[in-house]
């Protein structure tokens, strides 16, 4: 009985946290974003311009409006869709049990495995559907009642205690079926291409067996001494990301890696021998590759000279987004304007959803509002990341990433670099891993050292 009421305590503990956290950031969601008329708009490589379709218009000299703005014409419709397609994946309430722990959400501290499901969901988008591609319902959910997300959150506030009690979970309001989708599709490449983007977000659902999901990545954390509801910095979640990919079953997966780079450097011959690992019959090509990041842009603070570089960095077409934020908020960054980055925000806490049915809805996995803020609030410790489609692409982005590395470095190294050869021509010695253990010594003692001081958990 003890036990129980332990339980019980958890339980309306974690309504109370989820619904406090509601209250809060539903006020961020309602807030709009402003944008200049005047500046581009970087997202993911992609460039866009905020202006009006007659040329002959004078725009005021410090004009801005936000892109809900429908004065607003160009390509401002286009940024809308492009960036709605992204996935977004925010902590849940109300899913199977963790195991080891009594945690039914990650609210308060999932932030960063989420921000880094942002980014390989981004990779698998592009891997299996292009950066051309945006989800033909997107501009259906641009108006989700704003307004109402606040007054909504307070009624669950009151609501979810009565809800825990009760055993009863929030009904769902109607959303966008498969079969009403792909009915409007005309060609079978649009079907194929929804079915991929369904299949790509059931990865990442909140149950035990999705491939990507939250309980897989903690179980590959606790390799690292990591456990649920603990605090996960972008460079662990990286190696974590990587065993997760490693260790993927899925046929559709089998042509795709991830490589994490070592002290900053990006060892040339071991992301092609990744690329060129032993294939199945069925797959003769070399595969694609995301290339994680580690880096430190400054000390206790994030150093402006760098500015350039992220910008650089999210105006590549090889960018899938950077896994950072403010200190102890985790964000996932895809873009900018002027001195401002442009993020999803992985902190509202939604209800779980089963994306083992056929027709799981799709609305809260697509963010109608894209968030800024100033690069120099922006937390110094974060993960990039890369993708490359095989091995020639990945040849070609480490020379226009280098170059680009050269041009904004202020200092006399660049913040990462890329080498010929095999991290052991360097004296990079590795430990080889047991079978039952996913990381080898010397990765675990890598990651001990990212869970210290040198990097601050987002």
């Amino acid at each position: 009985m003890e036990a129980t009421g332990t339980d019980e305590v958890d339980k309306l503990k974690t309504k109370f946290i989820s619904a406090w956290n509601n209250m809060k950031y539903s006020w961020v969601l309602k807030t709009k974003t402003y944008f200049s008329r005047n500046s581009p708009v970087l997202l993911l490589g992609k460039c866009y311009h905020f202006k009006y379709e007659d040329e002959n218009k004078l725009l005021p000299a410090r004009s801005g409006c936000t892109i809900e703005d429908h004065i607003i014409a160009g390509n401002v419709e286009e940024f809308r869709k492009d960036f709605t397609s992204r996935i977004w994946l925010t902590y849940r309430e109300e899913f199977p049990q963790i195991e080891g722990s009594t945690l039914t959400t990650d609210c308060g501290w999932g932030c960063t495995l989420r921000t880094g499901q942002m980014l390989l969901a981004q990779g698998l988008i592009l891997h299996f559907l292009g950066r051309a591609w945006t989800w033909p319902d997107a501009l259906n959910i641009e108006n989700s009642d704003f307004e109402s997300w606040t007054s909504n959150t307070v009624k669950k506030f009151t609501a979810s205690f009565e809800a825990s009690l009760s055993e009863e979970r929030e009904l769902k309001t109607p959303t966008i079926s498969l079969k009403e989708t792909i009915g409007r599709y005309s060609d079978d490449h649009e079907m194929r291409n929804e079915i991929y983007h369904r299949k790509i977000i059931s990865w990442f659902g909140d149950s035990p067996l999705a491939l990507f999901g939250l309980h897989q990545l903690i179980e590959y954390g606790k390799k690292s001494g990591k456990k649920a509801g603990d605090w996960y910095g972008p460079a662990v979640v990286a190696h974590i990301l990587r065993k997760a990919v490693e260790e993927a079953r899925h046929p559709d997966l089998q042509g795709i890696t991830i490589y994490v780079a070592q002290d900053c450097t990006v060892y040339s011959s071991d992301v092609i021998d990744k690329q060129c690992a032993s294939m199945a019959s069925d797959h003769a090509d070399d595969k694609a590759v995301i290339i994680l990041v580690p880096v430190r842009l400054g000390g206790e603070r994030t150093n402006t000279d760098y500015l350039d570089f992220v910008k650089g960095i999210l105006s590549l077409e090889y960018c899938v987004g950077i896994i950072g934020g403010k200190p102890k908020q985790s964000y996932y960054f895809a873009g900018f304007q002027d001195d401002s980055l442009i993020y999803m925000d992985p902190h509202y806490c939604q209800s779980f959803v089963d994306v083992s049915i056929k027709d799981f809805p799709l609305e809260t996995f697509h963010c109608p509002s894209p968030k800024k803020m100033s690069f120099r609030k922006m937390d110094p410790s974060c993960t990039i990341g890369f993708y490359c489609r095989n091995v020639q692409d990945f040849k070609r982005a480490s020379e226009e990433i280098t170059k680009m590395l050269k041009i904004s470095s202020k200092e006399k190294y660049p913040l990462f670099t890329f080498v010929n050869g095999h991290s052991r021509d360097y004296d990079f010695t590795s430990t080889a891993a047991k079978e039952d253990d996913l990381f080898s010594e010397d990765e675990k003692k890598r990651l001990k050292r990212f869970s210290t001081e040198e990097f601050v958990l987002l």
